[in-house]
């Protein structure tokens, strides 16, 4: 799981509801220094919340962009129904289109961590005249490397069988030989992530977890989308095999980053040189729909000069 390195709000960012279509939503709300360049909608990923990216929502606003991060359905501060049918892929990803759409910035940037990926990735799919873009970040377009997988089983199996207080101390065990083996978290930190797991739906767990298991090969969804895609990790990525992800990158023609000294979560380590690589990726975005959008206006100027012209 993500684990924000601290708990306070940045500048510019309230802590508010979002009332969508299809329901309320907690989020974590950046309003952008000077003019705004776009709207980024930050999407978690599996066991995490929006407090995922609070290290990235400073630079983001600094770089005059409004970015929102949010607990989706059943994550810690978001409710959520109790039945597994609401976590399917579907669901997830139309909630991600009524909260754009809530955002009242037109379309979106769309960014999805982990899990938050694969949604993305279905919501882009779904309703692509919603998003601007897409980043994928430390997500591949199929399933998690084999112990993950053996890891999300446990898991999913405790959950069924154990009190939700025990499997927490499992995953506490866990966690702390994953990627920064032997870090002792401080007292704050550890009250919030005991909160986060207590109030996350077990439905909502089991739904997930059951994705990232059977999740098919997304490449040629990803070859289908109308919108420029990002694809980015961390050097040390373990969830999915960075050999993996840089094919995924290869074969859609995405853009491609890789974060040096980088795991699992560039976002919460390297908040500032991620920041760099996502407003990249979107200038350039804009600069090329910008760019079309000139041309097509300049050919539509000049179809219509060569109609005139060759009437009889």
């Amino acid at each position: 799981m993500s684990k924000p390195r601290s708990l306070a709000l940045p500048p510019r960012t309230r802590a508010r509801r979002l009332v969508t279509a299809r329901g309320d939503f907690a989020v974590l709300d950046a309003i952008p220094v000077g003019e705004r360049r776009g709207t980024v909608l930050l999407l978690p990923g599996y066991t995490g919340s929006k407090e995922d990216f609070l290290a990235l929502l400073a630079p983001l606003s600094e770089a005059g962009y409004r970015a929102v991060a949010v607990d989706g359905r059943g994550q810690h501060e978001s409710p959520g129904p109790r039945g597994r049918a609401a976590y399917r892929r579907k669901a997830l990803a139309l909630d991600a289109v009524a909260q754009a759409a809530a955002l009242g910035d037109g379309p979106v940037h769309l960014l999805g961590h982990s899990f938050g990926g694969l949604v993305a990735r279905a919501a882009a799919t779904l309703a692509p005249d919603a998003f601007r873009s897409l980043t994928l970040l430390s997500s591949g377009p199929g399933r998690v490397a084999r112990p993950q997988r053996i890891r999300v089983r446990v898991l999913r199996g405790s959950l069924a069988l154990l009190p939700k207080e025990r499997v927490w101390q499992a995953m506490c065990w866990l966690d702390s030989r994953g990627e920064e083996p032997g870090a002792v978290d401080a007292p704050e930190l550890v009250g919030f992530l005991r909160r986060r797991w207590m109030r996350t739906r077990i439905a909502q767990l089991a739904g997930a977890g059951r994705l990232l298991l059977s999740d098919p090969d997304g490449t040629a969804e990803l070859l289908g989308l109308r919108m420029p895609l990002h694809i980015a990790y961390g050097a040390d990525e373990m969830v999915w095999p960075p050999a993996e992800l840089a094919a995924a990158a290869a074969r859609t023609g995405a853009h491609h980053t890789v974060v040096a000294g980088a795991g699992h979560s560039p976002n919460v380590s390297h908040p500032r040189e991620l920041t760099d690589r996502l407003t990249g990726f979107w200038e350039r975005a804009a600069a090329r729909e910008a760019g079309t959008e000139a041309g097509a206006g300049a050919g539509a100027g000049a179809s219509t000069g060569a109609g005139t012209g060759t009437a009889s």
